[in-house]
């Protein structure tokens, strides 16, 4: 096999409902809230579902119900990855601090990766988010190319 990516693409249809991942670093946790309380209205129609101290804060202000995981160093940030990887998660918004060193860097990098990948939308800061909200794919159905990975996996047994 000399091609390591998968050969097809299959196309995966994202629901008028988004299930929306929700991070922040420390640093940049006040920014996610405030963003947050600018877009309450527009959150809270679609499934929420946010790291440690993230998804308590957005709770406990805004009342928001989020699915709350681990923090990101305690393993969320690879919880979100498997979601991604299992097609259970739509939008990635992850307020990345670039001014703070992570111990956990390699998990948010090995988290964007798999976004990447799986052609997640990502937004890492409050004006890309802004974005991604106000795009009219948020609450409409959206087909989207994804790799084929039944077909890939096949083509590397052979």
């Amino acid at each position: 096999m000399t091609d390591a990516r998968p050969p097809r693409q299959a196309v995966r249809t994202l629901q008028p409902r988004k299930r929306i991942a929700l991070i922040a670093h420390d640093g940049k946790k006040t920014e996610m809230l405030e963003w947050a309380t600018r877009w309450q209205e527009t959150l809270s129609q679609h499934t929420l579902i946010g790291t440690g101290t993230t998804s308590g804060r957005l709770k406990n202000a805004l009342g928001l119900e989020v699915e709350g995981l681990m923090s990101g160093p305690l393993g969320g940030d690879q919880q979100i990855g498997a979601r991604i990887a299992e097609q259970q998660l739509d939008v990635l918004i992850f307020f990345w601090d670039p001014f703070a060193p992570q111990p956990h860097d390699p998990d948010v990098k090995a988290l964007l990766r798999l976004a990447a990948l799986w052609n997640v939308p990502v937004a890492c800061n409050a004006a890309s988010a802004d974005f991604l909200l106000s795009s009219p794919y948020l609450s409409e159905r959206y087909d989207m190319s994804i790799p084929d990975a039944e077909a890939w996996a096949q083509a590397r047994t052979v």
